[in-house]
């Protein structure tokens, strides 16, 4: 027996959509550049120089101005600066005639530990403060 062979079947496509005119494509128009136009050169013209008249003063009587008093205005005030945080530390171990240890600055202005440190420091290293014994400072 012989085999036949199957004709091969075409798969249905899709239909595509006509395709849409395409505009037709505008004309680009250029102007023609306008002519240049000549400017004529300037011609420079001397100018006459005539001697002048001395001027004719009128004599005028003056009028005397009752001049406003000037009153000068207070000097502004001055607004106090706010003090630093070095300021308001100082300020402190001023008040303590024994001494002030950083706990109890720290308490006092409401710091941080390390801020208070580091203010500390940097005064005794500046000749603001001294320091009694260890860990208690005084003005210097």
């Amino acid at each position: 027996m012989a085999t036949k062979k199957k004709a091969p079947t075409k798969k249905a496509t899709a239909k595509k959509a006509p395709a849409k005119k395409k505009a037709a494509a505008k004309k680009t128009v250029m102007k023609k550049a306008a002519p240049k136009k000549k400017v004529a050169a300037k011609k420079t013209v001397k100018k006459r120089v005539t001697a002048k008249k001395p001027a004719v003063r009128k004599k005028v009587a003056k009028k005397t101005v009752a001049r406003k008093k000037v009153t000068k205005k207070a000097p502004a005030k001055k607004k106090a600066a706010a003090l630093t945080a070095t300021d308001q530390v100082l300020k402190i171990i001023r008040r303590f005639k024994k001494g002030v240890d950083v706990p109890t600055l720290m308490k006092k202005t409401g710091f941080e530990e390390k801020k208070v440190r580091n203010i500390v420091t940097r005064a005794f290293s500046q000749k603001k403060i001294k320091r009694v014994t260890r860990g208690v400072y005084v003005a210097a």
